[in-house]
């Protein structure tokens, strides 16, 4: 191994496939509103009941979330520089995080006690699978020799194109993490509209369209996916879920009649970003052109 890869657990990458690479993931942090201090994290959303837990908020229990320390980066990354390893880490948005700062922090911490080592990171302006792609091309070029500069270079484009799109069941997640005012909450629960998301070129989330139903909704995103999907073919392409297999299920067959991807990674949303989109989400990650978040 030429370079030590590390990301957070906000990548939605199941260890199954990272545990193999010697991936270590920073968690982030969860809790009940009502209890500051049962806090939690899940490192392995293999092992994660997300039916269980999307239905304990369904039924009114909330969570709320903590950021990364500088702390907890510096750990993971001076583990593997006290091996002899220089550090490149795939992060989540400083769109709609804070932790990618703390991430920053650490690193200027460990280039004062490695000098020798150099320490990479990366900020996706992405999260989930779309965090989680890119991750897994990183360990690609690792695979196939690629240096860690030229690693950081490619993947530092890869991230400009890769495109995040979503629907959320309920309005009422989104609006109390700040996303939507309590009047687009109460329209949208009482018409059943649906907004669609996107993350922009700013790693932030922004409300693109609305749509009447989740079939609608699920036929919109493919519709972008068919729109500025490139070479699907060589790609892999992430779905991340709230516990609705039900519409991922229709998705993955819109993606596959038209622009059939090489592989799709379909996976549960881990606990901390659940708690912000809420029960019955559906997002989709795939590669665009370089441009492709401005669409």
């Amino acid at each position: 191994m030429s370079y030590a890869i590390m990301s957070d657990t906000s990548c939605n990458v199941p260890m199954r496939l990272l545990s193999p690479e010697d991936i270590q993931l920073v968690p982030f942090s969860f809790y009940p509103k009502d209890d500051e201090s049962a806090i939690a994290h899940c490192i392995d959303i293999d092992s994660f009941d997300g039916p269980a837990y999307y239905k304990e908020i369904n039924s009114g229990r909330l969570y709320n979330t903590s950021q990364v320390t500088p702390q907890d980066y510096y750990e993971t990354a001076a583990s593997y520089a006290k091996k002899g390893l220089d550090v490149l880490y795939i992060g989540m948005s400083s769109g709609i995080s804070g932790s990618y700062n703390s991430s920053l922090i650490a690193k200027n911490m460990l280039e004062e006690e490695f000098p020798d080592r150099k320490f990479l990171f990366l900020d996706t302006k992405a999260a989930s699978l779309g965090e989680g792609i890119v991750l897994l091309k990183a360990i690609e070029l690792r695979k196939e020799g690629v240096d860690i500069d030229t690693a950081f270079e490619k993947l530092s484009y890869m991230s400009k194109c890769v495109y995040q799109i979503f629907t959320v069941d309920s309005l009422r997640h989104l609006q109390r993490t700040g996303r939507l005012s309590n009047a687009a909450m109460i329209i949208g629960n009482l018409l059943n509209i649906k907004p669609i998301l996107r993350g922009n070129e700013k790693g932030q989330i922004i409300n693109i369209d609305k749509v009447r139903g989740s079939k609608k909704a699920i036929k919109a995103m493919a519709d972008t996916y068919d729109r500025l999907v490139k070479d699907a073919g060589d790609q892999v392409v992430g779905i991340a879920h709230a516990d609705n297999q039900e519409d991922v299920d229709y998705l993955i067959e819109l993606l596959n009649a038209n622009h059939p991807p090489k592989e799709i990674l379909t996976v549960m949303y881990e606990p901390v970003t659940g708690s912000h989109v809420g029960p019955g989400t559906v997002a989709l990650f795939f590669l665009g052109d370089e441009d492709v978040r401005s669409h």
